[in-house]
């Protein structure tokens, strides 16, 4: 008995997965040198002046000003700064 081939459904799922974790790494990159970036800025943020920026951005979404996505995203980068500050 012969050896069975591999189908071409499977080659192209393993192609698929290869290509979507050499994108997610890019992307893991470029986000890690952005935050090196961003902590040489020479600007030096208080917790106490991000703070009004959470809440609003929060406010924001309540009264369906900004959509989810855009929160999220934007959320994401206030706890990061807040984090930086706070450190």
């Amino acid at each position: 008995m012969g050896t069975q081939r591999t189908t071409f459904e499977k080659l192209q799922r393993e192609r698929n997965k290869k290509s979507k974790a050499a994108a997610k790494r890019a992307r893991r990159q470029d986000r890690a040198e952005g935050d090196e970036l961003d902590e040489f800025d020479g600007v030096v943020e208080r917790a106490e002046d991000l703070l009004p920026l959470v809440a609003q951005l929060h406010a924001d979404y309540d009264n369906k000003v900004i959509d989810l996505p855009t929160f999220e995203e934007r959320k994401d980068e206030l706890i990061a700064r807040l984090a930086r500050a706070i450190d």
